[in-house]
């Protein structure tokens, strides 16, 4: 019996130790402690006050210091093991596992030397607060003053990483600097009193006395003078003199030094997957045949005689398909919205508190953005999403296509999603708050497709326009890795949005030039929509009759983003307790 006990006593000491919750719940407090101090952008919209007047280090010295804090987080986090954890504490552990191994990847390729793109960057981060940043008080204002005169020191520092992308040969390509030229050139020349930057400040509380509130503003537009634009205007010299010269000429990222490592990487973080560049393109030709054959289908329903081509050319060009004016745009897009809202509770059981409204693109950034967006709200500061509904070049923005926009951005998708997941109370912080873009983008695809099934689309044109915008993501699987590891001139990945789906000129050569300069990012809204719709249709089989639309949706969402390695589980999970219930 004696050897007996201590040949116990001798295994249980070989193990490991058994983990418990926590310890990962104190790693991730630590975590969150860190990711607070270190990003003040984030700190701000979760009511940290300090840090609404910073702006983020984006020094090599401090993304040096980063590195080493992700290095020791992981080797605490190597010491706990799954065995002991609960089914949350695993997904917990595991998450920040993925988080960090996802931080120190990015890092070790040094992508601050590309710290701009056609479609953002640390040029437009202001413009984007200044839209999102409530003031309620003095203390407010005050803050983002100091936030103003923190921004040149924020461009400067992003320059130095630029002269060093472009010592080492990491650049964009010259058309993308072209596009980002021409949005400097603009900033720079604003007029002080209408600048974007002036937003927080244009309505105050009364209980700043009227006083106080011409000196703020008075205050405000002196920074923005006297210190912003010097900024701007360095930025616009760079690009030229320095920058434009030297930037490559291939459009691939492949072509860029340790480009096809850095593309794979690329690939396998926008997807969370490990589907090679060669995989995905195969996928997005398979997709594209396939939603063709759809789209034709739906082309039938309408009546029309002649061929797709013509088709095409019918939906670009009729004015019946076109608003008449920015305002009944929003209007427009307004009246889907609440329809959509109108159905939501037979969709979902859960949704959530914080509320979104139909806003106009900002004119300042219109011209290159995107036909629609999506901005956050913040609970802590009392701001409501934003469903963000490009209102210039009307004849480019058609009408059949705007319930999947509007579905897609604003609710059952991006609003309903991000604003859903902030407001989780059993799912820590950095969860709530992480940027996974095949979970986020695929629920924005799904609830495209959703949308049909909740009775949004009136008639045959606006599904064929669910059906196109389904066809451009197919056709970013095609172009991203046409472009990125083929080695594709633009004229070809140009080709499958023409010949293929009903997207205006304007919007193709908008994307087209977000693909050039952000490669990979596109590849993961089909990615990420296929999973989510592979994940239900096993819920409906294993399930039978007792599969409840409803609670499935309450199990994809209420984890928060989540790699979709890691949704697959849970939702694995879920249909094991359903299946006992």
């Amino acid at each position: 019996m004696r050897r007996f006990v201590f040949a116990f006593l001798v295994l249980a000491l070989a193990r490991p130790a058994l983990a418990d919750d926590g310890q990962v719940k104190r790693l991730i407090a630590d975590y969150e402690a860190y990711g607070r101090a270190d990003s003040p952008i984030q700190a701000g919209r979760e009511g940290d006050r300090a840090a609404l007047g910073q702006m983020p280090d984006v020094t090599p010295a401090a993304d040096a210091r980063r590195a080493q804090a992700l290095e020791g987080f992981k080797k605490r986090l190597s010491g706990i093991s799954d065995s002991g954890l609960s089914p949350e504490g695993q997904l917990n552990r595991n998450f920040l596992a993925w988080t960090l191994d996802r931080s120190l990847q990015s890092l070790s390729f040094d992508e601050a030397r590309m710290p701009f793109n056609s479609d953002g960057g640390f040029n437009q981060t202001m413009g984007y607060l200044a839209t999102t940043t409530p003031v309620r008080s003095q203390a407010d204002a005050e803050a983002w003053i100091a936030r103003l005169r923190a921004l040149p020191r924020y461009y400067q520092d992003n320059i130095a990483n630029a002269r060093r992308g472009i010592s080492t040969r990491f650049t964009q390509p010259r058309t993308t600097v072209e596009q980002v030229i021409d949005h400097a050139r603009s900033q720079a020349m604003a007029p002080v009193e209408s600048d974007v930057l002036m937003t927080p400040l244009k309505i105050l509380p009364p209980t700043i006395s009227p006083a106080d509130q011409a000196r703020l503003r008075s205050e405000a537009e002196t920074v923005i003078k006297d210190q912003v634009r010097p900024a701007q205007e360095a930025f616009v010299t760079f690009l030229t003199s320095e920058y434009l010269p030297v930037a490559r000429a291939d459009l691939g990222a492949r072509s860029l030094p340790g480009g096809e490592a850095y593309y794979r990487w690329l690939v396998a973080d926008h997807t969370t997957t490990d589907l090679t560049p060669d995989q995905i393109h195969e996928i997005g030709q398979s997709e594209v045949r396939r939603i063709r054959q759809e789209m034709e289908t739906v082309m039938a329903e309408t009546g029309f005689k002649g061929d797709f081509k013509a088709f095409q050319a019918y939906l670009r060009s009729d004015p019946r398909f076109y608003a008449t004016s920015r305002e009944a745009l929003l209007e427009k897009a307004s009246r889907i919205a609440k329809r959509i809202d109108d159905q939501l509770p037979g969709w979902f059981a859960t949704l959530p508190r914080l509320t979104y409204g139909v806003r106009p693109v900002p004119a300042d950034i219109e011209a290159t953005y995107t036909t629609g967006r999506y901005f956050g709200g913040s609970p802590a500061q009392g701001v409501a999403g934003g469903f963000m509904v490009n209102t210039s070049r009307l004849d480019q923005r058609p009408l059949y296509e705007l319930p999947a926009l509007t579905l897609h951005e604003a609710v059952p998708g991006h609003h309903l999603q991000i604003a859903l997941g902030d407001e989780l109370t059993d799912v820590p912080a950095f969860r709530r708050a992480a940027d996974v873009t095949a979970f986020t983008e695929g629920w924005g695809l799904y609830s495209e497709k959703l949308g049909g099934e909740m009775g949004i689309y009136q008639d045959a044109y606006e599904r064929f326009g669910r059906l196109s915008y389904e066809m451009w993501r197919a056709c970013r699987l095609v172009a991203d890795t046409g472009m990125h590891w083929k080695g594709w001139t633009l004229d070809q990945a140009r080709a499958c949005f023409t010949d293929n789906t009903a997207l205006s000129s304007l919007n193709i050569e908008v994307e087209l030039a977000r693909y050039v300069s952000w490669p990979g990012q596109a590849l993961a809204y089909k990615i990420g929509e296929m999973k989510i719709v592979q994940l239900r249709s096993r819920a409906q089989a294993a399930l039978g009759d007792r599969f409840d639309i409803r609670r499935f949706h309450d199990a994809v969402l209420l984890g928060g983003p989540l790699p979709l390695s890691l949704l697959e589980q849970r939702i694995d999970r879920w249909i094991a307790q359903e299946k006992r219930r």
